[in-house]
């Protein structure tokens, strides 16, 4: 059998072995102590433009004393649909501060999909950036949102900003058009927003950290995205954890101010788990509005240190590809995390050779706000494993009956700690956890006599492109809205650059079925990472005798048709 928690032996002595966040009244107390402790220290650096923590500080009172003049209840859900610019974490952080809950929404969310977000969580105000409004402007009438706050990318970038703006809406042409001057819509402006803010008075809320702060939305098996319950005390104690497993390094740094690159998009979950470790030591995020410019990219790099870089293999590699990469000055560059989906072991070697700092593997989920596992951050050498559960988190391995297995025993990885979901939001969530209390993650995993995990598969049928889930049945509930799509069925395949790519098989109802027509219906529908790369149109589907398809016979198939790859 496998010896009880045999990890704990191998911490480093700095870290230790449980976190208490109950230390802690409501989450609001961490971050405010995070604003006292570094109120001078730069907080965030966007294009060039520098913000306090004590900026944000007063821009996220201005935020949550607008809000809480708006008359919502206390509880009332507010959804945030921007990229990373100045404004989000003030406004993240201002609608917390006001006693409401945060539902992030990913800002290139189609809408179909914004509309299941907004109505599943009950949302009745959102923050977007006007690039996204014309997504809103399909489906709010669909939707319980009273209030819309407009924003533009460069809102908080003073003089600046305007030339930002300028560039983004009659330059590149980046602001579709949209109408929501419907005197029935309530819209107001970001800027308005902070200006009347400021003056009205502020009712700080009681707290508590067993009360929901965030709805955090993942892909669902039943075709719709589950929105995961996460308490204060499950993002508080994500932070602590966060922050003493990093800190063998953190604590050695010795510069004035610790900077962290922030290109992974602020509304997923890592970014989000990185920010809380980032604020509660005081770091300076480079906020990367768009990782994709990967020569943009590479030049904000170069204009100042970075310390710390958080990232998902494709970005890792997305940047070793490019030439002028190796040119940038890595001496300050001390912790390389790569999480959201699997490191390579080539990605890591190559990283290694150009930059001199290692790659640290972790593992992490939505339910748990994305801490979980990780590898010692001092380790130099990449060793393929998701390295040991982090303090005060437990993890056993089970057999489909339930039964603890033992060292290097694949079975089901399943964790509990204080960073663990309670469950989905308007869903049973009791199939979800074993009978004592353990979440079930689906990943198939082992552990060995130190406690170093080894992750062997995942969730059977997920897909994990560029470090974001997709869950085909999802995929597939939209394709047969398509005319002429009879049936279809979606798995994930090798990519180079992605990690994993979207399959599609489809049976077609004739010959007017054309793959420029699925595309075209996908990009209407979907998400640009969940729309099928691959397409193949076949006379049937393999299935069982109770007609479930059997995706893995499709995996086979194509591995018989690609032997190559």
């Amino acid at each position: 059998m496998m010896p009880n928690k045999p990890w704990l032996a191998n911490y480093p002595n700095s870290v230790p072995k449980t976190i208490n966040p109950d230390r802690y009244s409501s989450i609001m107390e961490l971050y405010e102590e995070c604003f006292d402790r570094f109120r001078m220290h730069p907080m965030s650096i966007c294009m060039g433009v520098t913000h306090t923590y004590d900026d944000m500080d007063r821009a996220s009172l201005a935020v949550a004393a607008w809000l809480q003049a708006q008359g919502l209840p206390q509880g009332s859900v507010v959804a945030l649909m921007m990229p990373n610019v100045p404004q989000y974490l003030p406004t993240m952080i201002g609608i917390l501060r006001a006693g409401y809950v945060c539902t992030p929404i990913n800002p290139l969310y189609t809408g179909r999909e914004l509309r299941h977000q907004l109505n599943d969580s009950g949302a009745k105000v959102i923050f977007v950036v006007d690039n996204f409004a014309q997504a809103l402007e399909q489906v709010i009438e669909e939707t319980h949102i009273k209030r819309i706050v407009l924003s533009k990318m460069g809102d908080m970038m003073g003089l600046k900003g305007i030339l930002v703006n300028t560039i983004i809406r009659q330059v590149k042409r980046l602001v579709p058009k949209y109408n929501l001057n419907d005197p029935k819509y309530d819209v107001t402006k970001f800027p308005d927003v902070l200006k009347k803010g400021k003056n009205l008075p502020f009712q700080k809320p009681k707290l508590s950290l067993d009360q929901t702060a965030f709805l955090q939305y993942t892909g669902g098996t039943t075709g719709l995205s589950k929105g995961t319950i996460l308490t204060q005390r499950n993002i508080a104690a994500a932070a602590m954890q966060s922050e003493a497993w990093t800190r063998p390094i953190t604590s050695e740094i010795n510069e004035v101010y610790i900077n962290m690159v922030m290109a992974l998009p602020l509304y997923h979950i890592f970014a989000f788990m990185l920010s809380l470790l980032g604020m509660r030591s005081g770091y300076t995020f480079i906020l990367v509005p768009n990782p994709r410019d990967i020569p943009g990219f590479i030049k904000t790099l170069s204009k100042q240190p970075f310390h710390i870089f958080p990232a998902v293999n494709t970005l890792f590699k997305g940047l070793l590809d490019n030439p002028n990469f190796k040119n940038l000055d890595f001496s300050s560059l001390r912790i390389s995390q790569a999480g959201g989906m699997a490191a390579t072991e080539q990605t890591a070697k190559r990283w290694l050779e150009t930059t001199g700092c290692p790659m640290i593997e972790g593992w992490g989920m939505t339910e748990g706000v994305a801490a979980g596992t990780a590898n010692i951050v001092t380790d130099r050498k990449f060793n393929g494993t998701i390295g040991l559960p982090l303090p005060s988190i437990d993890v056993i391995v089970i057999d489909d009956e339930g039964n603890s297995l033992g060292i290097n025993q694949a079975g089901e990885m399943c964790v509990k700690g204080p960073n663990i979901t309670s469950g989905y939001l308007n869903r049973d969530s009791s199939d979800d956890f074993t009978q004592d209390g353990y979440f079930r993650t689906g990943d198939i995993v082992s552990m060995d006599e130190k406690g170093y995990i080894t992750l062997l598969d995942r969730k059977k049928d997920m897909v994990l492109v560029s470090g974001f889930n997709v869950y085909p049945n999802e995929i597939e509930s939209v394709m047969l809205e398509c005319e002429g799509v009879i049936d279809c069925a979606v798995i994930g395949i090798p990519d180079e650059n992605q990690g994993e790519a979207v399959k599609i098989y489809i049976i077609p109802a004739d010959n007017n079925v054309t793959k420029s027509i699925i595309k075209e219906f996908a990009l209407d529908n979907m998400t640009g990472y969940k729309c099928p790369r691959h397409i193949e149109f076949v006379s049937e589907l393999p299935k069982s005798n109770v007609g479930k398809v059997l995706r893995q016979k499709l995996r086979e198939k194509h591995m018989a048709d690609n032997p190559q790859r």
